[in-house]
C-alpha cells in the first residue's frame, strides 16, 4: 500500500514540476509559478489541491493585468514535506518569505478556503506585506447555530471522512470531504477544470488530514482578531454555496460584520469549487477589486 501511494505521488509530482519554479529558504522549498506583469498578487490555494488556482491563471483580465504568483505550500505537490504539525502562522511565515525571495515587498493576495485562513494570518502578522485580502470561502471557525440538523449531519459526515482516513482509504477520505464542503455533484466540474485533479488531492491526502485540518482547527480568529485587518477585503461566496451547507453564509456574515473594509462578492453559478466553475467570473471581479484598491507609488 505504503509503494503504491509513494509511486503514484512520483508520478505526479513529475507532471506538475515541468513549468515550475523552486525557491528555497529556511530549510524548506516550494514550487512556484508567474504569470504577467504589474502589481504583485499572491494566490494561496486551498487545502487539498496544490493545482487549485490554474483555471485563473489561464485568465487574461487577472495576468494580463497583473503580476500572478501562484505556488504549492509546503506538504502539497513538489514542495518540502516536514514531519509533525505545521501551523497557519508558520504557512504564512512561508508565504512572507517566499514574497521576499521573489523581491516583493507589498501585495495583494487572494486566499481560497484554508488558504484565505493563511493571508488572514500575514496580513495580522504582516500587515505591511499586503494591500488588498481577497477572502473566497475562507474557514472560519464558526459557532453554533442556524439549522443545527445540517450542521450536526456535516459534523458526522466528517467523523465518517476521518474514519475513511485513518484506514488507509484516502481517496474516499477526498471524496467524503468534497461531498461535504462542494457538493456531491463536485467531480464534474472538477476534472473539467483540471484534469487529474483527485488524483493529485489523494497524494496530498497525509498533509491535508494530517496536519492542515488539524492547524484549522487550531487558529483562533475572534471578532476583536478580525477588527485588526484594516486592508481592503473582497468576502467571496459562491452562488450556490448556502445550498451545500448553512456554514458558507455563516462565514461570509462573519467576514462582513466583523472585517473593518469588507465588501461581499456572490460568484454566480459555483459552489466552493468557485473559480473551478466559473473562472472568468472570478478573475473579472478581483481584477476590478484590485484595480480599485491600487498601490501608491512614492
Amino acid at each position: 500500500m505504503a509503494v503504491k501511494a509513494a509511486a503514484l505521488v512520483s508520478i505526479l509530482l513529475m507532471t506538475l514540476r515541468p513549468t515550475l519554479k523552486r525557491a528555497a529558504f529556511d530549510g524548506i522549498e516550494l514550487e512556484y509559478e508567474e504569470r504577467g506583469a504589474g502589481e504583485p498578487v499572491l494566490l494561496v490555494h486551498a487545502g487539498v489541491f496544490a493545482g487549485w488556482f490554474e483555471p485563473l491563471l489561464d485568465e487574461p483580465s487577472l495576468t494580463g493585468r497583473f503580476r500572478v504568483v501562484s505556488y504549492h505550500r509546503i506538504g502539497y505537490a513538489g514542495s518540502s514535506r516536514v514531519k509533525g504539525p505545521v501551523s497557519l502562522a508558520q504557512q504564512a511565515a512561508h508565504l512572507r518569505s517566499l514574497m521576499r525571495e521573489l523581491g516583493i515587498a507589498r501585495a495583494h493576495l487572494v486566499g481560497h478556503s484554508s488558504g484565505a485562513n493563511i493571508a488572514l494570518q500575514l496580513a495580522l502578522d504582516s500587515p505591511q506585506m499586503v494591500q488588498s485580502l481577497a477572502l473566497l470561502e475562507p474557514a472560519l471557525p464558526v459557532a453554533p447555530s442556524g439549522d443545527q440538523s445540517r450542521l450536526l449531519a456535516t459534523r458526522s459526515g466528517m467523523v465518517a471522512v476521518f474514519d475513511h482516513y485513518r484506514a488507509g482509504n484516502a481517496a474516499a477520505a477526498v471524496d467524503g470531504f468534497l461531498r461535504i464542503v462542494a457538493g456531491p455533484a463536485y467531480r464534474a466540474p472538477l476534472d473539467r477544470a483540471i484534469p487529474r485533479a483527485f488524483d493529485h488531492a489523494v497524494a496530498s491526502a497525509d498533509t491535508f488530514f494530517g496536519q492542515e485540518l488539524p492547524a484549522v482547527q487550531q487558529w483562533t480568529f475572534t471578532p476583536e482578531v478580525a477588527r485588526r485587518v484594516a486592508q481592503p477585503v473582497l468576502a467571496v461566496i459562491g452562488e450556490r454555496s448556502p445550498d451545500v451547507s448553512p456554514i458558507w453564509s455563516e462565514r461570509q456574515r462573519i467576514m462582513l460584520t466583523s472585517l473593518p473594509a469588507a465588501e461581499g462578492f456572490v460568484l454566480p453559478g459555483a459552489a466552493h469549487l468557485l473559480h473551478l466553475e466559473n473562472p472568468r467570473g472570478m478573475a473579472e471581479a478581483l481584477a476590478a477589486f484590485f484595480a480599485r484598491h491600487p498601490m501608491r507609488t512614492p
